[in-house]
């Protein structure tokens, strides 16, 4: 028993698909000089410390607790972090540091 199986009609691709990892620039002078320019792409904003603090307490390797070292507007300092508030981050001394003050934060290397 043959079935007439329906035809297939692809569709035509009409755009670029525009997913260089360079980008090439070209234009003319007056006096007939070429200028090539090629740009890379652009390095990702940096991140502020809210994001940094929420990267660090949704990454795969905070459990209950963080080593970080905080440089606040006076200094650095090496704390273990375990929790955040609207406005503080709680060590695990149960001292509170004021967001406002932290200048950077990150993971502490083991």
């Amino acid at each position: 028993m043959k079935k007439k199986l329906p035809k297939v009609f692809p569709g035509k691709v009409k755009k670029n698909s525009g997913n260089n990892k360079l980008v090439f620039y070209s234009e003319k002078e007056n006096n007939n000089e070429e200028i090539v320019k090629t740009n890379t792409r652009k390095k990702p904003p940096e991140k502020n410390i809210y994001q940094k603090i929420n990267d660090i307490l949704n990454s795969p390797t905070y459990v209950y607790k963080a080593d970080v070292i905080i440089s606040l507007k006076t200094g650095n300092v090496e704390k273990r972090i375990v929790g955040k508030n609207n406005t503080h981050l709680i060590t695990i001394e149960n001292e509170l540091i004021p967001i406002t003050d932290i200048v950077n934060i990150k993971l502490k290397e083991k």
